[in-house]
């Protein structure tokens, strides 16, 4: 494997190769086609979604040098007079491109002097210049601001389009890894590019022999063993409360994320329930599933009329909500086990 971090290995380099923001990439590559350029556009969204990636590809489409392509970290550069001397900045030209490029990232952590100063330039901007502010946090950005740029919002990539990315980067680099290992690594990414990246690189850094076992998953991540979550859903199918709490209380001893045990656990009931609902999906389900798994799911689902079904992942859902919030994190899940039995 090249030493080179995955993350940046496979950014992308252009609209095409960007995953999960359809909605973004046809309005940015149509408005570059017919010349409609903004000065000014706001890109929300969470950590690890590509807004740094699409704000580069911007400027690379706009056939933007380097020389011109200016990046802030609004986190460390954040005062008036880093703003002043941006403005200061933009009165020049560029020096070989149609355009200077200002990607100004966590925007939303400028001061207020700071904010004052950016919004003469963003009412009045020069017909050189071009900003690109990206923020986690848009409601922290003035309404002033806002309203003076054209705002895309980036959405989290779906566990689907992070299992695309992950089977990408293990055919590039010759590795190879279970379906069921694709699964979990994607729900572990929990909606960032950077993050599943960050898991791959890691699993790639501690096997030997390019083959990811979902073993060697659950040990390098810490992520909750197979056994230990089937045992809690288990505990729901069979209507026993003392199970299901005795599967919290190991996951908590093997410190374990609460938050991370849920949602492994909701996503295999939702599994479940599709397996239910939409047989014609079996075989697709089944490809991503351990022969363990397989077994397990199966034998939960001859119960009719039991307790695997939309109630239960619904109340698990509204739990995961307030799992965050609790000052002893086993309890949220244990009184959502309790509800779900009583």
């Amino acid at each position: 494997m090249s030493d080179i971090a995955l993350y940046r290995k496979y950014r992308p380099g252009d609209f095409d190769e960007v995953l999960g923001q359809d909605h973004i990439v046809k309005v940015l590559k149509g408005a570059i086609k017919l010349g409609n350029i903004s000065h000014s556009y706001l890109l929300f969204g969470s950590r690890g979604t590509g807004k740094t990636t699409i704000a580069r590809i911007i400027a690379r489409e706009l056939e933007t040098s380097p020389n011109d392509i200016f990046e802030i970290d609004a986190a460390s550069n954040r005062g008036i007079d880093d703003i002043r001397e941006l403005r200061e900045g933009i009165s020049t030209l560029p020096f070989d491109s149609k355009y200077k490029v200002y990607i100004i990232d966590e925007v939303h952590m400028l001061t207020k002097e700071a904010w004052n100063a950016l919004l003469k330039t963003l009412e009045e901007p020069p017909a050189h210049v071009i900003f690109i502010l990206a923020t986690t946090e848009i409601e922290k950005v003035p309404d002033t601001i806002v309203s003076r740029c054209q705002v895309f919002t980036f959405k989290k990539p779906t566990t689907v389009v992070l299992k695309e990315l992950i089977e990408k980067v293990v055919k590039n680099e010759k590795w190879k890894i279970a379906p069921a290992g694709v699964e979990l690594i994607a729900t572990l990414g929990d909606g960032s590019f950077r993050d599943t990246h960050g898991i791959l690189q890691k699993l790639m850094s501690y096997s030997k022999d390019k083959s990811i076992t979902l073993e060697e998953i659950e040990s390098v991540t810490g992520a909750p063993s197979t056994t230990l979550v089937n045992s809690f859903i288990e505990s729901i199918a069979s209507k026993n409360i003392e199970t299901g709490l005795l599967a919290i209380q190991k996951a908590s001893s093997q410190n374990i994320e609460m938050e991370l045990y849920l949602r492994l656990i909701l996503a295999k009931l939702r599994m479940a329930l599709l397996l239910r609902y939409a047989p014609e999906m079996k075989g697709d389900l089944a490809e991503s599933m351990s022969d363990e798994d397989k077994t397990f799911m199966l034998s939960i689902l001859k119960e009719k009329g039991g307790l695997i079904n939309s109630k239960t992942l619904e109340v698990l859902l509204e739990t995961l909500g307030t799992m965050k919030y609790a000052s002893i994190k086993e309890l949220p899940l244990e009184l959502a086990l309790v509800k779900i039995l009583e």
